[in-house]
Parts: C-alpha cells; sequence; structure tokens
C-alpha cells in the first residue's frame, strides 16, 4: 500500500514539473557578400602627331657675284708680261677652302666666261676638263686640293699652264685666290687675290631671284 502510494506521488510530481524551455541556437547574421566595383579603363585617345613647325622663309639671301669677283684677276693675269699669247690653259675647278659650304661650279664656269671673251690663251672646255677628270679617276666635284694634281691633268690635256684657284677665310665672306702655274716647270708665272662681290636677292617660294 505504501509502495503504489510513493509511486503515485512520484508520478503526480513528475507530470506537475512544467518542461523547461530550450534556447534557441544563435545562428547569427549572416553579412551579404561584399562587391568590389569593377573600373573599366576609358579608352586611350589617340595621340595627334605634332606638326614640325616650318621656319619663315626669308625674304632675301645673300648671293655671290661671281663673273664680277673674278673678271679682276683674269684681267690681272692675262696683262702679265710673263706669259706669252696663244698658250693652252687649263682652268683648274675653284677649290673651297673656306669655313662653311659654297657651290663654286658656278665660280669656275665664270672664270671660262671671262676668258672667252680674251684672246691670251687658247681655254680648254669645260667638257674637256671634266673627260680628263673622269679619265684619272677623278670626282666632278673635286677641287684638285693640292697644285700636284692640277699640273697633272693640265699635262694630261696638253695645256701649258694651269689657273689655280681658291676660295679661303669665312664662307660667308670669302677671299679669291688665283694662280697661274707653268706646267712644265711648275713655276708660279702669277698671283691675284681679290674679294668675292656680294649681293642681296629677294627669295620667292625658296628661290633667289637673282
Amino acid at each position: 500500500m505504501k509502495k503504489l502510494l510513493f509511486v503515485g506521488l512520484a508520478a503526480l510530481f513528475l507530470t506537475g514539473c512544467p518542461e523547461t524551455p530550450r534556447k534557441p541556437a544563435d545562428i547569427g547574421v549572416i553579412a551579404p557578400p561584399t562587391t568590389v566595383p569593377v573600373q573599366l579603363e576609358k579608352p586611350q585617345q589617340p595621340v595627334k602627331p605634332v606638326e614640325p613647325t616650318k621656319p619663315a622663309e626669308p625674304k632675301s639671301v645673300v648671293s655671290f657675284i661671281w663673273p664680277e669677283s673674278v673678271s679682276p684677276l683674269v684681267n690681272q693675269m692675262t696683262s702679265a708680261t710673263e706669259v706669252s699669247d696663244g698658250n693652252v690653259l687649263l682652268v683648274d675647278s675653284v677649290s673651297n677652302n673656306t669655313n662653311g659650304s659654297i657651290k663654286t661650279p658656278q665660280a669656275t664656269s665664270a672664270i671660262h666666261s671671262v676668258l672667252a671673251s680674251n684672246s691670251k690663251f687658247k681655254v680648254v672646255p669645260e667638257a674637256a676638263a671634266a673627260a680628263a677628270r673622269q679619265a684619272l679617276g677623278l670626282s666632278s666635284d673635286d677641287g684638285l686640293k693640292s697644285r700636284s694634281k692640277a699640273i697633272g691633268l693640265a699635262r694630261y690635256v696638253h695645256a701649258q699652264y694651269v689657273l689655280y684657284t681658291t676660295l679661303t677665310g669665312s664662307a660667308k665672306d670669302p677671299t679669291l685666290s688665283m694662280q697661274l702655274l707653268s706646267v712644265l716647270s711648275g713655276e708660279l708665272m702669277w698671283s691675284g687675290k681679290g674679294a668675292v662681290e656680294q649681293r642681296l636677292c629677294p627669295v620667292t617660294n625658296g628661290v633667289p631671284q637673282c
């Protein structure tokens, strides 16, 4: 009897105790993934080429007057009493020994032109002199900077004299020097020098008008 009573009280105690509620698990807040913005590169603009600045065209340039420059010296040479008339003369190409660039073919042609009006010498034509240069292996712009080369070329064309001409000093204000050499002996027969005449020439479309 006591045993049954104990069992009944125990059952009543168990059914009367409220069940302790379970605490829900703390799941936590899941943060959304961070999105890194992607910056798109801007297309590069094409680089425009820089056009070079054209230099201003000069209104005028200094030009050498070769006929007026060589004429006084040629007249002095032809008046020399030591030289007999009728001899063959080779006009050596004018050599530029200045400190700059000078176009000398015009000076050489001017000497030929002045001598053409004088009967003192029989001048070797420019074409024949050019052919002799080629035969001896000399370039057309070789100024024969040594007197020995000039005399050798004169012997090749059977000339008795050679006119050796050089430009010296400043290229902006050169000095014209001439020497008349005997081909047979190499002797200096005459020499002279003078300034090169100049003048201002107007320029049109890059071309001097004189």
